[in-house]
């Protein structure tokens, strides 16, 4: 017998009208993230916010037995509340457009851009700049996701030898991957660094001073996951002395930095404002990982992007 008749959705109007046009056999009750909910509302299934929402209690009391958040993790997500419910997160839809990004400043890092761009007749430097390649370059990856490994897909092809450690001891689900043992190892022979692991307590600071003293001098370090998992005053100090060619950095903490923060202005550090994730369509995206879901559990199927509480993600 199907089940979830009833869907709240604390999602702006268009997205929640995107659901009910694709599942139509479900009733879709948009309701507020603030404020008491309507006496009479109950559904089985939530789709909220990443960050939850100041009556999130209240709406999970409505006879909730499976939350959706609207994101693709759950970090800021108010976990605890939750009782045993399901929880699943549309892990792996922001991948594609990340991807891309990490490729974007990987391929900026070797080619100097933007340096090489000219202005006028510079005679001096007319043919004299050395540029590197990806090609033969050596990428780490920490973190195999949706995320890593739609960077590794990418790198491949470019060359990169890539190479990678994650929590589990899984063979890589793609030819070409080479495992690492401990981040330690991996940084050790990595010409680029790239940081795509979920942020849980156990990743707090997972780059630390002594990662720092063990990676290759020289390096690119990229973070697409979440500031926290990098100790922000270790990192300064290994820009600093050099062991850090470049930190390519889309994930800060705090965000947004404090006025005056010495990553706005320090000359080995390119910042943007956690905008990997940007694309035409981004959250249609996510939303459509919540609709495949929501027929799934019409089904009685597996649902896909399964929050795992003891890891965290």
């Amino acid at each position: 017998m199907s089940r979830g008749g009833t869907v709240l959705v604390q999602v702006r109007g268009a997205l929640a009208a995107r659901v009910a046009a694709a599942v139509p056999d479900v009733e879709v009750v948009a309701v507020p993230s603030e404020g008491h909910l309507p006496p009479d509302v109950a559904g089985e299934v939530l789709l909220t916010l990443p960050w939850g929402s100041p009556n999130l209690a209240e709406a999970l009391a409505r006879g909730v037995r499976w939350v959706h958040v609207l994101g693709t993790g759950i970090d800021a997500f108010p976990v605890h509340l939750l009782d045993g419910r399901l929880l699943t997160c549309s892990r792996g839809g922001s991948a594609v457009p990340i991807a891309e990004w990490v490729l974007a400043v990987m391929l900026a890092f070797e080619k100097r851009l933007p340096d090489p761009w000219i202005h006028g007749v510079p005679r001096e430097r007319w043919g004299r700049m050395a540029l590197g390649t990806l090609h033969g370059r050596t990428l780490g990856l920490v973190g195999l996701g949706g995320i890593g490994m739609a960077v590794a897909e990418r790198a491949l092809p470019f060359g990169m030898r890539v190479r990678a450690c994650r929590r589990t001891d899984a063979p890589p689900p793609l030819a070409g991957i080479e495992p690492v043992g401990s981040v330690a190892d991996l940084v050790a022979s990595a010409d680029h660094v790239v940081i795509a692991a979920p942020s849980t307590p156990a990743t707090r600071h997972l780059f630390d001073a002594s990662v720092f003293a063990a990676m290759k001098p020289g390096a690119h370090l990229v973070n697409v996951a979440r500031g926290a998992l990098v100790d922000q005053d270790a990192l300064q100090a290994a820009l600093d002395d050099g062991r850090v060619a470049m930190a390519s950095l889309d994930a800060v903490e705090p965000e947004p930095l404090p006025e005056g923060h010495w990553m706005y202005d320090h000359p080995r550090v390119r910042l943007s404002a956690h905008v990997s994730w940007s694309m035409p369509g981004a959250a249609d995206v996510l939303i459509d990982h919540f609709i495949d879901n929501l027929r799934r559990w019409r089904a009685g199927e597996p649902l896909s992007g399964v929050v795992d509480r003891e890891a965290g993600y």
